[in-house]
């Protein structure tokens, strides 16, 4: 039976310090949603046999045949604490009742932006690592992303089931092997922590940051319960305790001494505290059921005060082992003590999390209002996704709330993300037609939701594409867009079977660029339908949606293909020049290349448009030798989403510069989405206009005279700077038996790819390769690397970076077939013409 009511939950969430909104995230099959059920269970929504097995919280049909979960599902629950476990909470809590908003959320890379969509709402992480995998690529990207967000992690070290019967490993070796997978997650979080702001975020065993458990088997523990269980035992500290159990700690039971060597001077053996306290009793009931000494169990059960049925009785083996541990050690009382001492609520998080939330002034009502999580305070209301709902086509905008209070009916400004203070672009004011919460499966209605909180708003989809700002401030800025570590970059083209299906395909579209945070979908001037994603998986899942639930007409899909960047190799020769339409103005401008790391600079935020002028100049400057006149001329970052081009005002002493600067701005951005070479979007390109000469009188001079100028202009100077292609690239992880890495090196080397680095695992004749492989010849990848290993091997790919190709676009090679290739596809002409002259530059 469920244990709380609506009414509870309703009731906490005016009690902020009582809140942890708090995301699930790991690699694939690490076990986060077997977790997930454990906490499911505790909070009575399902029954606790089947924790474990049931994977409540992946609640698609595919998520269930597949045994993925693919979009993130949220659930809110209710806990209440014992005085003893109060005692640890670091901030003065109301109460001993808890809500617990958990959003558990896929493993697999290519829905990586959903973990990002998770993580933007919550303010702590539980991340699970797998004993034997270890941390894996995946596992640094999403640490990477929660530490980018401010998200505080805590750490449970899952499948340690698998070690202790699989693998037999003895208690030491286990020791031993927990002691690295804690290194191995600090290391990553010292690599990529924010600023001091938030203390220190490395997670420790003996501080009761990291637990260890079995998801499958429903039980867990952290030296915190240990540590309780002893001193009551023993009359000791606890926090003494808790120390001892961890690291180079010795205990001599003959003496009843600590000791930090493992053998003293008279040659006795000390046991590791870790091991002699925490893993004894489990190694006792493994060994006692799995060798069918049934007695010997029970009595252990009848000392730890195991309660024991009749009918759990007649089990054997591992179903038997699995009800002891499951009563000895429940994963839900490791896993909520954790969360409830060690995450921060809503009222910590926020104070320093609104720097890294908010666009505009710190100082202002609204970052006000966000950093005291004030529930009297303006709206401020984060949509990071939208969920389907049973209604077709229509979506629950999910949120947080940030400041303010959000309920049934109230008028709100819904600000997209191209929204500007001041400007009524990406505007519209709306009621907000209900308040849901969000609870897994199902839904219930709530009247109104105060700041701190998750939620799921009915009205909003019809005006939000993606994600967007709620606000009832006329003054608020934008909360800050996501950033995904995944691009969409393998696209194929739709088309339906029946050309009178045409308007529901275009419906469909429109319904999955709305369902998936990362999914971009393009309709050509050519009459093609484009669906970009983050890699097959990705792909073959949104065009399953696509035509089973958002169009439901049959279509045919082309082969995948791959988005391309152009960009140049060299400064342009000479000055490009192009007159407007009217013959009486010319622009004159430069191309050349910006350089790898100012762009990646420029695509993560670190170098933006709203920077102080004078800092900027000065980075500039002195990282990248730039002339300190054009470092404070900047005029454009384009594309303005994702800027990777610069264009400079280079001009001395030129009159009527700053009348022509919204047009030329405009003309930029009209080319930077299409390139002269192949149409694809430009990258990591500097356009440098050298001189103008206009017209006197401003009416020769406006958007319809320039805009085409400068974008012919930004086309002329590419192709006077041995333009060339860039492509994506993916960073591939391999997991292998030695035996098999002859032929992961000879599928990585058919594919133009390249090997960056192999380990082995510790203990294991597991390797691990890193390599480089082109997306473009990733397609079919998996099976031919199956095919060449036996099935041995199992590969993971990320979207790492644009590689610039060999060759330009101009001179015969690949670089200019590949060119003529993508022109086809498009529909335009094959050859690039009149650019005899341009060759005979090269």
């Amino acid at each position: 039976m469920v244990n709380f009511t609506v009414d509870q939950i309703r009731g906490l969430m005016d009690k902020v310090t009582n809140i942890r909104n708090m995301s699930v995230i790991a690699h694939v099959d690490h076990g986060k949603s077997t977790l997930s059920d454990s906490l499911v269970a505790k909070a009575g929504i399902i029954s606790s046999a089947r924790a474990g097995d049931s994977r409540f919280m992946d609640t698609r049909a595919d998520e269930q045949e597949r045994g993925i979960t693919i979009k993130s599902t949220a659930i809110s629950m209710y806990f209440e604490l014992d005085a003893d476990q109060m005692e640890d909470i670091p901030d003065k809590s109301a109460g001993n009742g808890f809500l617990i908003n958990l959003i558990d959320s896929p493993g697999h890379v290519d829905f990586s932006s959903e973990v990002t969509a998770a993580l933007r709402v919550t303010d702590g992480a539980l991340v699970v690592v797998d004993t034997i995998s270890g941390v894996s690529v995946q596992t640094e990207t999403v640490l990477r992303q929660a530490l980018t967000e401010m998200i505080k992690p805590v750490v449970m070290i899952n499948k340690v089931d698998r070690a202790m019967l699989e693998r037999q490993l003895p208690k030491e070796e286990l020791y031993q092997n927990f002691r690295r997978v804690v290194e191995d997650v600090n290391v990553n979080i010292a690599t990529f922590q924010a600023e001091g702001i938030m203390g220190d975020l490395q997670v420790y065993p003996d501080k009761g940051t990291v637990a260890f458990g079995s998801g499958l088997h429903a039980w867990g523990f952290t030296l915190r319960q240990f540590a309780v269980r002893y001193a009551k035992k023993f009359g000791t500290d606890r926090q003494k305790l808790m120390k001892h159990l961890w690291g180079d700690s010795f205990f001599n039971p003959k003496t009843k001494k600590w000791s930090s060597k493992s053998s003293d001077k008279t040659g006795n053996y000390n046991d590791r505290g870790f091991n002699m306290f925490a893993l004894e009793p489990i190694y006792r009931i493994f060994d006692a059921t799995m060798n069918e000494r049934k007695d010997e169990a029970f009595a252990m059960a009848d000392k730890l005060e195991i309660k024991i049925t009749s009918e759990e009785r007649e089990l054997n083996g591992k179903p038997l082992l699995k009800v002891l541990m499951r009563k000895f050690l429940p994963a839900a009382e490791a896993l909520m003590e954790m969360i409830c001492i060690h995450l921060p609520s809503p009222k910590i998080a926020q104070k320093y999390r609104v720097g890294g939330l908010y666009e505009g002034p710190l100082d202002d009502v609204c970052a006000q209002g966000i950093a005291n999580c004030d529930p009297k305070g303006p709206l401020m209301l984060y949509v990071s996704k939208m969920v389907p709902t049973s209604d077709k086509g229509r979506f629950y905008a999910f949120g947080r709330v940030f400041s303010g209070t959000a309920a049934s009916g109230m008028k709100v400004r819904i600000q997209g993300p191209n929204y500007r203070p001041g400007k009524k672009d990406d505007l519209f004011l709306k009621n907000i037609q209900r308040t849901v919460l969000m609870m897994g499966r199902t839904i219930e209605s709530i009247e109104d939701c105060p700041a701190g909180n998750i939620i799921g708003l009915v009205g909003i989809d019809q005006y939000l594409v993606k994600s967007g700002t709620l606000t009832t401030d006329e003054t608020a800025h934008n909360m800050r867009v996501m950033k995904f570590s995944v691009s969409p970059v393998v696209q194929v083209a739709v088309e339906v079977k029946n050309q009178q299906d045409l308007p529901k395909l275009i419906e469909g579209l429109k319904r999955l660029s709305k369902s998936d945070p990362c999914v971009l979908v393009q309709h050509l001037p050519s009459g093609e339908h484009i669906v970009a994603g983050a890699g097959e998986l990705h792909l073959e899942i949104c065009l399953k949606d696509l035509e089973e639930d958002h169009a439901q007409v049959p279509i045919t899909v082309s082969d995948p293909v791959v988005g391309y960047r152009e960009t140049v190799t060299a400064e342009s020769y000479d000055n490009a020049l192009s007159k407007s339409p009217n013959k009486h103005n010319r622009i004159f401008m430069k191309a050349a290349p910006l350089g790898e790391e100012l762009t990646k600079l420029l695509e993560e935020g670190k170098i933006t448009a709203r920077q102080d002028e004078k800092a900027r100049g000065r980075q500039l400057v002195e990282e990248f030798n730039w002339d300190p006149n054009d470092s404070r001329k900047i005029w454009a970052f384009e594309p303005e989403n994702e800027p990777a081009n610069l264009m400079i005002d280079s001009t001395k002493g030129v009159q009527y510069m700053n009348e022509i600067k919204d047009h030329c701005i405009s003309g930029l951005r009209w080319a930077v989405s299409t390139g002269p070479c192949a149409e694809e979007p430009l990258r990591g390109i500097r356009f440098n206009i050298n001189d103008v000469s206009l017209h006197a009188d401003s009416i020769h001079r406006g958007a319809g005279q320039i805009m085409p100028a400068c974008r012919r202009v930004v086309y002329a100077s590419i192709l006077m700077a041995q333009p060339t292609l860039q492509e994506p690239i993916y960073l591939v992880e391999v997991q292998c038996p030695e035996a098999a890495m002859g032929g992961v090196y000879s599928v990585l080397n058919r594919r133009r790819g390249e090997v960056i680095d192999e380990e082995q695992r510790p203990g294991t004749t597991q390797m691990t390769i890193k390599g480089y492989l082109p997306v473009n010849e990733s397609f079919g990848f998996v099976t031919a690397l199956r095919a060449e290993t036996s099935g041995q091997a199992f590969p993971q790919s990320v979207f790492d970076h644009w590689s610039i190709m060999n060759g330009t676009a101009l001179e015969p090679g690949k670089v200019a077939d590949l060119v003529k290739e993508v022109r086809i596809r498009k529909g335009l002409q094959p050859e690039m013409h009149g650019l005899e002259h341009y060759y005979d530059k090269l």
